[in-house]
């Protein structure tokens, strides 16, 4: 499912440029697999506008933590929220200049099933973008962000719920990583055994994986008459 990402951002949702491609940094150049990397926007948008679950990491109280969370894409900014009693979001907002963050994304085409153990593998696309998360206050700005992020997950639902009250907003967190240290790094080829191993009597391939989505279940308090919308058969 490719999830569509809002057509404008707020005007304070980060820096805007016409560069065609991410700057490579210390951090986002691989030290493994460097012909991997990629580092122009079209491809770092399209992995992160096709998930809406990424995995954010940081420092709590000197030690690493790393947690599951939705996320979504607009302009060059991605948005994160949660709880206002949420950690890394208090601590977004109450540190001084943010809360330093690695947010990675992550996609599984196929596995790849080598005759050897060592050449097994995956076909995969992935993105980590490093920066200071800071907490969204602007009022425009969160409903633009929890819009995208309703959105992610099943695009156009964001236009057909009822909207967040004042006392679920002001329950509601949110935090911006702007993308400015970002690459993707990709494999999408063959099996890679080694020579002498291809005449082993192992099956050797690829076995393609991809999301399934299963028939729509209705609520047992559904109003009689709500048909399914059709962004919802369209998954």
């Amino acid at each position: 499912m490719t999830a569509t990402p809002a057509t404008q951002a707020p005007a304070s949702s980060g820096p805007t440029t016409s560069s065609d491609a991410y700057a490579p940094t210390d951090r986002t150049v691989p030290t493994r697999s460097r012909d991997r990397a990629r580092y122009d926007r079209e491809t770092v948008h399209s992995i992160l506008d096709q998930a809406y679950i990424c995995h954010l990491g940081f420092i709590r109280d000197g030690a690493p933590v790393v947690l599951p969370t939705l996320f979504a894409r607009v302009g060059e900014s991605i948005y994160i929220h949660g709880s206002t009693g949420s950690r890394p979001l208090l601590a977004a907002g109450q540190s001084d200049p943010g809360l330093a963050v690695c947010v990675t994304v992550t996609h599984v085409d196929a596995l790849v099933l080598a005759r050897s153990a060592f050449h097994h593998s995956l076909n995969y696309r992935s993105v980590i973008a490093h920066g200071i998360a800071y907490e969204v206050t602007d009022e425009a700005e969160r409903r633009t962000a929890l819009d995208a992020l309703v959105d992610s997950a099943v695009p156009g639902r964001s236009a057909d719920v009822r909207p967040a009250s004042a006392r679920e907003l002001a329950a509601t967190a949110v935090i911006r990583l702007d993308l400015t240290e970002v690459s993707a790094k990709l494999r999408n080829g063959p099996v890679n055994d080694d020579a002498e191993d291809l005449d082993l009597p192992y099956w050797a391939g690829l076995v393609p994986v991809a999301p399934a989505y299963g028939t729509p279940v209705p609520d047992a308090h559904l109003a009689p008459g709500t048909e399914v919308p059709g962004y919802l058969t369209a998954l």
